[in-house]
């Protein structure tokens, strides 16, 4: 049977990539596509949202949610996405968006589901963790929660924090402590699926669909990441999705995860002892390898049965 998920994310390039690799794939029965306002503000994260799954041609509703963290505000990032999240690719129009919100169409999904559900977030956590603070009970309808989130390393948005976690770090340490198991996808993971121009050539040659093209000229428009030496992008969201169908593509380590909640410069930081050096229990499964050449195959073999 098709595993139920949830997506929430804030589309955003790789989101973009994401969302079409979880739709495209049979495994995975998506009930509802969340967003919220990270990578661009949230009426753009909804707009794009809503495009990318009519592009799908899935028959799935978005609801849009926080545009804002529990706490402050959100920071963008144009640099990455642009102004309009999808590098100035123009997507064809999605239809409206629900008008539930988010967090109470998760809590509904949750109440109504009769397996457990699989959250899956792309962005800051803020949705997810509004959901679950409001009814905590249902917790115990999730299966797994699974994050693009984190870094043991350095961050991307601050020296200390990736741009995720940074956000809203008060969201992911609720759903880090909410006592269901969560699988971090952190940077040193998504570095290894490294979009390099030799990548996207093949990727575009995978097939001739719209949604394919339309991925590849998204993709095409993120810039080379100083962070990685200028060889590539980071295709850091649908790390997550793939986690989902080929976990054997990865290994994992079960770490305790901490954040910091501070309002200094370590704020936001995601501190993981992969080594057991603090005693504490394990608080996620933090995937550490990935085997990219099988990561670029499968994104490419489902983006091209998209139309």
């Amino acid at each position: 049977m098709p595993l139920p998920i949830i997506i929430d994310c804030d589309p955003g390039t790789d989101d973009a990539l994401a969302l079409l690799l979880a739709l495209a794939s049979p495994e995975l029965d998506v009930r509802a596509v969340t967003v919220v306002g990270g990578n661009v503000g949230l009426d753009r994260t909804v707009a794009n949202a809503s495009a990318l799954v009519a592009l799908a041609g899935a028959a799935v509703a978005v609801h849009p949610g926080a545009d804002r963290p529990l706490l402050g505000s959100f920071v963008t990032e144009p640099r990455v996405h642009g102004a309009d999240g999808l590098g100035g690719v123009v997507l064809p129009a999605g239809p409206p968006a629900a008008a539930e919100h988010a967090a109470d169409a998760i809590r509904r999904h949750l109440r109504g589901a009769g397996a457990p559900v699989t959250l899956v977030g792309l962005g800051p956590a803020t949705n997810l963790a509004l959901a679950l603070m409001t009814e905590p009970a249902l917790a115990a309808k999730v299966g797994q929660i699974v994050l693009m989130s984190g870094a043991w390393g350095e961050g991307n948005a601050t020296p200390a924090a990736e741009f995720n976690a940074g956000n809203d770090p008060e969201a992911l340490a609720v759903l880090l402590g909410c006592g269901r198991p969560v699988v971090l996808v952190g940077l040193e993971l998504t570095a290894q699926a490294l979009a390099t121009p030799a990548r996207l050539a093949e990727l575009r040659a995978a097939g001739s669909g719209r949604a394919l093209g339309f991925a590849c000229e998204i993709q095409g428009r993120v810039p080379m990441s100083r962070r990685l030496g200028g060889a590539g992008a980071a295709l850091h969201d649908p790390c997550a999705v793939a986690w989902l169908l080929r976990p054997d593509l990865f290994t994992a380590r079960a770490c305790p995860v901490t954040v910091d909640l501070t309002h200094g410069p370590s704020r936001g930081r995601t501190v993981i002892d992969r080594w057991g050096r603090t005693g504490a229990p394990a608080t996620a499964l933090v995937a550490e390898t990935l085997e990219a050449d099988g990561f670029f195959a499968l994104l490419g073999e489902r983006l091209a049965r998209l139309p």
